[in-house]
């Protein structure tokens, strides 16, 4: 596949994504980028939501993540579908009902404002981090396979992208992003089918027979029992269930689309139906990886690269030009989804949470205006940290993704259980310091736990320590009296 075939790939899909942009920001105001005018339908939401919350990340770091773990990642998959249950009937009831438009506004009228300022900032570190490693990943196998050959530098490759993200997302907001979503979902999961296809085809086998094969190798292995295994079967459940709860349930990007349903019923139905499919796709993304191996292993074909880039490297130079195409609109379209609900739910969560730009500025004009400018610096914040990334990427990132949310998602796991399940008011001065010193001692308990706790070691459970230790923080600065 030459660099010309895909440029060419490149530029029809941004047009696409451009002209659906254009259709969605006409007459848009402040009400539509923030939440839709609320009037998004829950089924295109449900829909968009796949491929928001697979990105760059299910893309490329599950299929190649298959060598080291196996199918270990369904237990944390099918986590997933207990945490979308209590965000269904937990936390969405309680959005509606108090008509958020940034979730952290709750910590607010629970606690106080310094709590909502300690959410919001946890959120934009937590999301700022997350999204550009799901992005760098795209980018850079985009970089290393075609654009690095053409003579462009990484730097530039990461300007690009940002800047036409940043472009068709800054007028239109959260409605332009759940129409594009829906495009994106279309195209990585047909991008994840056919190649299953062509690997098949290349075996000179039917489908069913590469089934067989997965079925009975090692890379189909679910369940891992060894105790002090990160991925032991237990400690993957429980991740996936909150790791759902906080990366979905408290997280502002993910929420700002369903809060763009009509109304809570409509927000419901969404939910159900994007964890069941969810569920579905994150299988074809293992079965996928696993088929890869396979592939590998019959043509005796060395494999001696990051696991992150085994999937472009056997498209690119064992498949042949069409799927090289497909596999190309998928990475775009993975690339585009890492990143555009990210900067509108940045700007959001700014704006509301840490400015307070509806109390402080009532000319529309105005807040316009600074939401452009607040758009413009997240956009060039995630460019920052993409190319900061760069320089340290040694393991599959799905794995530092889920690493760092459970140090900086777990305060906020903690304070909104505090929130929901006690009635207690506490002395909310301290919260900004629990929300510091909870992943600090987490950090400490995880680099030593091998040899405090006779080997065991922490896994993405840490997220549920962490939480914990928040939880019991806040405990500590209790006031006297319950709230009324």
């Amino acid at each position: 596949m030459t660099p010309l075939q895909i440029g060419i790939c490149f530029l029809a899909y941004t047009a696409l994504i451009f002209f659906i942009a254009y259709l969605t920001s006409r007459k848009a105001d402040n009400k539509t980028y923030f939440i839709g005018n609320r009037a998004s339908p829950w089924f295109v939401v449900a829909y968009g939501m796949i491929g928001a919350s697979l990105s760059g990340v299910t893309f490329m770091s599950v299929p190649g993540w298959v060598k080291d773990s196996a199918f270990s990642y369904v237990m944390i998959v099918l986590g997933y579908i207990v945490g979308y249950a209590v965000i269904t009937l937990v936390l969405l009831p309680l959005y509606y009902k108090l008509n958020l438009t940034s979730i952290y506004c709750y910590l607010k009228q629970r606690y106080g404002i310094f709590s909502q300022k300690s959410g919001s900032l946890l959120f934009i570190v937590s999301r700022s981090i997350g999204s550009s490693l799901r992005m760098f990943l795209v980018i850079n196998v985009l970089y290393v396979f075609v654009l690095q050959q053409m003579g462009v530098s990484f730097g530039l490759s990461a300007l690009i992208f940002i800047s036409l993200i940043f472009l068709y997302t800054f007028k239109g907001g959260i409605k332009t992003i759940v129409y594009t979503d829906t495009l994106q979902t279309t195209f990585m999961i047909t991008a994840v089918l056919l190649t299953i296809y062509i690997i098949a085809s290349s075996l000179n086998i039917s489908l069913g027979n590469l089934v067989s094969l997965v079925k009975e190798s090692d890379y189909s292995n679910v369940v891992v029992n060894d105790w002090n295994s990160p991925r032991h079967w237990l400690k993957q459940f429980a991740s996936g269930i909150f790791i759902t709860i906080v990366m979905t349930g408290l997280d502002q990007d993910m929420m700002q689309k369903n809060l763009t349903c009509k109304n809570l019923r409509d927000a419901q139905k969404n939910m159900f139906t994007f964890s069941g499919i969810l569920l579905i796709v994150n299988f074809i993304f293992l079965f996928l990886g696993a088929s890869l191996y396979i592939f590998s292993d019959l043509k005796e074909i060395d494999i001696n690269i990051p696991s992150d880039e085994v999937f472009p490297m056997l498209v690119f130079n064992y498949f042949g030009p069409v799927a090289g195409i497909i596999f190309v609109i998928g990475l775009v379209s993975a690339a585009y989804s890492s990143a555009d609900g990210t900067i509108t739910s940045l700007t959001t969560s700014f704006l509301h949470d840490i400015i307070d730009i509806e109390k402080k500025h009532n000319n529309i004009a105005k807040k316009t205006n600074i939401r452009y400018f607040i758009h413009l610096g997240f956009a060039i914040l995630l460019l920052l940290l993409v190319i900061y990334f760069k320089q340290i990427h040694d393991k599959a990132v799905i794995e530092k993704v889920f690493t760092i949310a459970g140090y900086t998602y777990g305060p906020l796991l903690g304070l909104f259980a505090f929130g929901l399940f006690t009635k207690f008011n506490i002395k909310e001065k301290f919260v900004p310091f629990i929300a510091i010193a909870s992943p600090i001692f987490t950090y400490i308990l995880a680099k030593n736990s091998e040899n405090w706790f006779n080997g065991y070691i922490f896994g993405f459970e840490l997220l549920i320590i962490n939480g914990l230790m928040t939880f019991v923080m806040l405990c500590l600065v209790i006031k006297k009296h319950k709230r009324g």
